[in-house]
């Protein structure tokens, strides 16, 4: 593993080490670092981009981790076991308030993130700041700098627009006795509006080759594409689509690379395993990594999104025997908090690589203690031997009647581990968070909204084909084979809830499609509640509720 040191540093920018914070006669304390103190030059304002990154990351930290928030509770996932907000998602109703935790947490992360990415904006007009430094001239370190900020901060919004509509809509600090008691919610098309107007700054000075866990100008533009999806202008989507998909340096994986390619695989799914995931380690599809390392100063907190997903394969139980041995090879211990629906399981040709075993675990086969070194060989049930296959069973769906399922399968894009303690919970492996597969597909959308059917299939066929799935026709495509295919490619990547909110699906296809809480789900659950905390601190003036709640 190819590890990154990324600066550790909070989005209060203020860390406290050694100072007797009780000692009136020292009103400069040595080891405060402060707004002030960090927004003096380059170096301190390249330590507070990789804080706000840094902060970003924390999107797959834990159990009650964000990004559960945007993808469970739709049409191809749900909870298993049950873990922070999988109590929401398999219920809704009154568990879907105001007060709920989870959802409080992921708004305060969101406008901290705003919040910090502001400071870093508003600081970097300062007459006295030293640009000096890096690559670039003073001119282009600002611009740089001012760039970046801007589109974590749009990244920021695009959360907040999604999840809770209109937002309050910060674009300065907010710091001592600036700090506001009268919030209004900001119309959700004025916010993306400015989402854009910070994207199309940022492009210009964001690099198509990113710094190692940091944008690229690919992402930038797709994003931009996404964007203008949702704002119901497909050919502005359509351009900026292109744009990504033209550059030289962004290509797709179809032949087989890296670490394991001299193993049994598929060229799909090369990308994700550890020591592939970088551009410079042969990945051109990926226009956003995130770095993790386990062990280096500002490797990442608790990252968990194996133990999200992975099922809990070594609970199956066959005549009082658990066969299965927790391995390296296996990616580690599985959580279940989520699983796929049934109906994303069933929704590949059979020939599709991205439905083998290589990509959705659907069976294992039992190792002796060679096949499995270093760990124990795997516990023989009555009538069983090594090499024989263990086939998991989706063939009842998830539901609240049936849940907690050991053998059921899962996608494989997440399994790593650490290598010396496979049972713990985290795994600290580089993470895709944006490739350019999900910009082909968001092109394809984009022709289709333009009533260029063809041109969508033959888009999507690109992507297809990349998995010996079958070509398809003009006359195949809608709205609905394209999240199909969406979901194909892109299943616990893409924020599937954002994916299904944009193209107004998301209420019918959880409903259709997700047996385990997509019962429950009524039009009221396409927004969240404020959280209640956010409307009592707005002391001066009342910030109304969504619908519903």
């Amino acid at each position: 593993m190819k590890l990154y040191k990324i600066a550790a540093i909070s989005l209060t920018l203020t860390l406290f080490s050694g100072c007797d914070l009780n000692d009136p006669l020292n009103e400069d304390p040595p080891h405060l670092i402060t707004s002030d103190k960090l927004y003096t030059d380059y170096a301190g304002f390249q330590t507070g981009i990789n804080g706000a990154y840094s902060e970003i990351r924390n999107e797959i930290r834990d159990a009650s981790m964000p990004f559960q928030v945007f993808v469970n509770g739709t049409d191809n996932m749900s909870p298993n076991y049950i873990s922070g907000f999988g109590n929401l998602a398999s219920k809704w109703g009154d568990v879907n308030n105001s007060e709920n935790s989870t959802l409080r947490d992921v708004f305060s992360w969101l406008y901290g993130i705003v919040n910090a990415t502001n400071t870093i904006i508003d600081r970097a007009e300062g007459e006295t700041v030293n640009w000096k430094g890096g690559a670039g001239d003073e001119t282009a370190n600002k611009n740089f700098v001012i760039a970046e900020a801007r589109a974590i901060r749009a990244w920021a919004y695009r959360h907040l627009t999604y999840l809770w509509g209109d937002v309050p809509l910060s674009l300065t600090e907010s710091s001592g006795n600036s700090i506001k008691t009268n919030w209004a919610r900001t119309p959700v098309k004025e916010v993306r509006a400015q989402i854009v107007e910070d994207l199309l700054f940022a492009e210009q000075y964001i690099p198509v080759q990113p710094i190692a866990g940091r944008m690229s100008k690919g992402v930038i533009q797709h994003y931009l594409a996404e964007m203008y999806l949702v704002m119901e202008e497909p050919q502005k989507a359509l351009q900026y689509a292109d744009k990504v998909i033209n550059t030289p340096q962004y290509k797709l994986i179809t032949k087989r690379y890296g670490v394991n390619a001299s193993k049994p695989g598929v060229p799909f799914m090369d990308m994700f395993y550890e020591g592939n995931k970088n551009r410079e380690q042969g990945n051109t599809e990926a226009l956003w990594v995130w770095q993790f390392g386990f062990q280096v100063v500002g490797g990442g907190t608790n990252p968990r999104p194996r133990a999200m997903h992975l099922q809990r394969y070594m609970d199956i139980s066959i005549g009082g025997v658990q066969p299965l041995q927790i391995t390296f090879a296996r990616g580690g211990r599985g959580k279940a908090y989520t699983a796929p629906t049934k109906w994303w399981i069933e929704s590949y040709e059979p020939q599709d690589d991205r439905a083998s075993n290589h990509a959705l675990r659907k069976y294992f086969i039992l190792n002796n203690a060679a096949a499995n070194a270093p760990h124990p060989a795997d516990r023989l049930p009555k009538g069983y031997a090594y090499g024989d296959t263990l086939k998991l069973n989706w063939s009842r769906p998830l539901t609240a009647a049936t849940w907690e399922r050991n053998d059921w399968p899962y996608s494989r894009k997440h399994e790593g581990s650490i290598p010396d303690d496979v049972a713990s919970d985290f795994n600290y492996d580089d993470y895709i968070a944006v490739r350019l597969a999900d910009t082909y597909l968001l092109k394809a959308e984009a022709q289709f909204k333009l009533g260029n059917a063809a041109g969508a299939a033959e888009t999507i066929n690109i992507i297809r084909r990349r998995s010996n799935a079958s070509d398809v026709k003009a006359s195949d495509i809608n709205i609905d084979f394209i999240l199909d295919e969406r979901s194909r490619e892109l299943f616990n990547e893409e924020y599937r809830r954002y994916t299904l909110l944009r193209t107004g699906k998301w209420l019918e296809r959880t409903r259709k499609y997700n047996t385990f809480g997509g019962q429950n789900v009524k039009e009221r659950d396409t927004l969240f509640p404020i959280p209640q905390s956010v409307i009592d601190a707005n002391l001066t003036e009342k910030m109304p509720q969504n619908p519903g709640f």
